[in-house]
């Protein structure tokens, strides 16, 4: 645990010193180190010191019990709130003014309009060759009868009397530090520079509609579920003359029947019976491009794969298609006939009496 140093070597005051010499001392100390003033490395540590040590030393009970039994005696009140406790919350609202004020805004500057987020949902063909969409917004516009600018048509915003257009006013305040004089933003017209002697009936001086509006949306091919795109400057307007914000489109790729998606390639179960996988045949495969022919060699054996190169989905901005891999199932009959049943026990015989030769 570290070693706290000693309150009346902080504030650099002999212990005898009175109420005033320590007061004195704080607001030189702090003002030295305030973080907003003193951007050295440890500043911000020295000014909690500095509030610690006089938080004790400007309250008697407190500074009584210190010099008693020091740090131990106090340790207590620390991080307590600064109401009552010497005037500390006084000289607290001065450095928030002191410093604040300094760095007061003066005009308001042009601000982005918010985004707008929604979504659109496809089916895997029309991921794979790209699509229209028209999507259904709500939108915060320029109100149609002002044009934003929040004045009744046909009259004319004037200059700010109180800033005389510039959107600043100039405070001189007092302060433990002094008298001394802030630039601060001018609250009548908010920094506008200018006031609304009328204001628009159609929007009630907000220079803002929302409208509903239907967008017509260009999906590429290639397109996969959760995919985002952007429209710019086409989301909610922007405040002071400052842009409009975007609309964000999250694509939902809805599932097919027949294939699954990997990425750009397309996944297909295709279905043979026994004699298909062991005579070969000819098939004919489904793809999003049309149907292929496939010549299923004999012998062949379930999760066997095929590709079809090219018959995917293309990738997205890319001319450049995926593939269709075809995995052989071979099915196992639920049913059989009298015949069949016959046929298959005939063929077990033969497979059986194969296998004891090949013994």
């Amino acid at each position: 645990m570290a070693i706290k140093r000693d309150y009346y070597e902080i504030l650099g005051v002999k212990k005898d010193a009175g109420s005033e010499d320590i007061k004195k001392a704080f607001r030189k100390m702090a003002f030295q180190c305030h973080p907003d003033h003193n951007h050295d490395d440890g500043a911000e540590g020295r000014f909690k010191e500095i509030n610690e040590a006089y938080e004790v030393l400007s309250n008697a009970e407190k500074r009584s019990t210190y010099d008693r039994f020091g740090h131990a005696g106090v340790d207590g009140f620390s991080g307590q709130d600064f109401e009552g406790f010497g005037g500390m919350g006084s000289i607290f609202e001065d450095f928030y003014e002191f410093f604040s004020g300094a760095t007061s805004s003066a005009h308001k500057s042009p601000k982005r309009g918010s985004d707008i987020r929604s979504q659109a949902t496809i089916t895997m063909e029309e991921a794979a060759f790209g699509c229209q969409r028209n999507i259904d917004i709500s939108r915060i516009e320029n109100c149609t009868a002002c044009h934003g600018t929040r004045a009744k048509p046909g009259s004319q915003p004037i200059r700010c009397p109180d800033c005389n257009g510039n959107g600043r006013v100039q405070r001189v305040q007092q302060s433990l530090f002094g008298r001394f004089a802030n630039i601060v933003t001018c609250p009548r017209c908010e920094g506008e520079g200018k006031t609304i002697t009328e204001l628009c009936p159609q929007c009630r001086g907000t220079g803002k509609e929302k409208h509903k509006r239907s967008i017509t949306i260009e999906i590429p091919a290639g397109v996969d579920d959760g995919n985002e795109m952007r429209l710019n400057g086409q989301g909610n307007v922007g405040e002071r003359g400052g842009p409009a914000g975007n609309i964000y489109i999250t694509v939902t790729v809805l599932p097919h029947r027949l294939f699954k998606r990997d990425g750009a390639n397309i996944l297909y179960e295709l279905p043979v019976n026994f004699a298909q996988a062991a005579l070969g045949a000819d098939l004919t495969v489904p793809t999003l491009h049309g149907e292929v022919k496939l010549k299923v060699p004999a012998g062949s054996q379930t999760g066997q794969i095929f590709q079809f190169k090219g018959k995917g989905i293309p990738y997205l901005n890319r001319n450049r298609h995926g593939d269709q891999l075809v995995r052989l199932l071979v099915v196992t009959p639920e049913r059989l006939t009298k015949q069949q049943r016959q046929l298959f026990q005939e063929l077990a015989d033969s497979l059986s009496r194969d296998d004891k030769k090949g013994k």
